[in-house]
């Protein structure tokens, strides 16, 4: 059993600025690297973001980041909160499943900006964001599940993955590492209330977790000092926002021998991924099957907790309730043939065909899939049809998932499907080739011209 499992973190974080980085960690970075500006560059055209970029316009100082909201150049938290927020705003980034937590957003988010800021090298920049994953994962499987209950992880954890990305990219040692992760901890915050009813917060907590993670890295390496004992003492993190003072052994288990940035989620919906494993087994049936949306009586999904507490909802009026709705997700992959940005665009969001599927979508807690999870995102799906069959399917994984991932092409495409509208497909591939197997940082890319879209090329 380790001591403080603080100081074990922050001496692993930061031997990645100079430890030996193997071949395939680095790609797994540099996949992640990819899915995260997949997510982040159709966000930039949306809010939240686009409105606290305007509203922080007379904020901004002199910098070397580069906010991609509107294209300026932006001290380092600056870019790492607005960056953070636009990355999460159209819900298509990663997912570490064990702790329930997007590790890209506020870890990258946090990681590009110092990196940009420091004038480091791509290297540099996959070592931080590796070492933000480790910290921030391995914190979020300390505090699971019973931390979901109230807390939204990426808001919470997301501000460790900054701080440990942020303190690898400033040199800080382990001593002062240690530091960045425990003024980390009085920093985080993130209700789940906040996507459970309406609104434009959810975006923000990755963003306040990179701000706050990258503060308490600036503020570690000039000397500024915390709490040591702030994840695991009696009052510390773990203890206000879980059940216990942490499962620490669990989270520490192969501490420098498996890396959570091997073994990511990246989506394949652009939905809440609760209820993946539903919509992959909608899929394969209706493939298999061959029936269409007006062929479907009801359909149940049995789900884990969060499919049945969070998604779990059968009517709803807004972009940001439907990508919580199982119902209206169902729906829309038997009547589009995905969930993908179109799907919660306002002319689908009223598609009569889609809203009259949904009161016939029932969702329920499943004991099996319930005791199974964090481990395993699994569904049971029973489709009745008019003609009287019943088909039913377990989906023991998701698409996209360690054990079924997307593979480089796969994610390659996803790419290319979330950014040639944005940027244009010339700068899509550019962009794309360098992320692959380029050793410059990327910088700003031709999002917007004058406050609106790029045409596509």
């Amino acid at each position: 059993m380790v001591d403080n499992p603080l100081l074990a973190l922050a001496d692993h974080a930061a031997s990645w600025r100079s430890r030996p980085m193997p071949e395939e960690v680095a790609h797994h970075a540099r996949r992640a690297l990819i899915d995260w500006f997949a997510a982040l560059l159709p966000g930039c055209l949306r809010p939240p973001a686009t409105l606290l970029a305007a509203a922080m316009a007379p904020e901004r100082g002199p910098g070397r980041a580069i906010c991609y909201v509107d294209g300026m150049a932006s001290p380092l938290r600056h870019a790492a909160l607005l960056n953070a927020t636009a990355s999460h705003t159209v819900e298509f980034d990663d997912i570490f499943r064990d702790a329930g937590y997007h590790p890209g957003c506020p870890t990258i988010g946090a990681a590009l900006a110092a990196a940009q800021a420091r004038g480091a090298t791509l290297e540099q920049l996959l070592r931080a964001i590796t070492a933000g994953y480790e910290v921030s994962c391995r914190i979020g499987v300390a505090v699971q599940p019973s931390h979901y209950k109230y807390w939204h992880t990426t808001g919470t954890v997301g501000t460790f993955g900054a701080a440990a990305a942020t303190a690898v990219l400033l040199d800080c040692d382990a001593t002062r590492t240690a530091h960045a992760i425990a003024t980390a901890a009085t920093f985080a915050g993130g209700l789940q209330q906040a996507f459970r009813s309406d609104g434009m917060s959810k975006p923000l907590h990755p963003g306040h977790a990179a701000d706050a993670g990258a503060l308490a890295a600036i503020g570690a390496a000039a000397g500024v000092t915390g709490a040591l004992d702030a994840l695991h003492g009696p009052v510390g993190f773990a203890a206000a926002t879980s059940e216990d003072t942490g499962k620490w052994d669990k989270a520490l288990a192969g501490l420098g021998e498996r890396f959570a940035i091997t073994a990511m989620t990246f989506k394949n919906h652009g939905c809440c991924g609760h209820i993946f494993a539903g919509l992959d087994a909608l899929r394969d049936l209706q493939a298999e099957h061959g029936f269409a949306a007006d062929d479907v009586a009801r359909i149940h999904l049995g789900g884990y907790s969060a499919t049945k507490d969070v998604c779990d909802r059968p009517a709803v009026r807004t972009e940001q309730e439907a990508r919580f709705s199982a119902q209206y997700c169902l729906a829309a992959m038997l009547v589009l043939g995905g969930v993908r940005i179109a799907a919660f665009e306002p002319e689908n969001l009223s598609n009569p065909t889609i809203r009259a599927l949904m009161p016939r979508i029932t969702v329920s807690l499943d004991p099996e899939l319930a005791d199974a999870y964090p481990g395993k995102r699994a569904a049971k799906l029973t489709v009745t049809l008019k003609d009287g069959r019943e088909l039913f399917r377990y989906q023991p994984t998701r698409k996209g998932d360690p054990d079924a991932p997307l593979s480089d092409a796969e994610l390659s495409e996803k790419f290319r499907e979330l950014t040639v509208p944005v940027i244009g497909a010339r700068a899509a591939e550019e962009l794309l080739a360098s992320l692959w197997t380029g050793d410059a940082l990327p910088g700003a890319v031709p999002l917007l011209v004058h406050g609106t879209r790029r045409a596509a090329e």
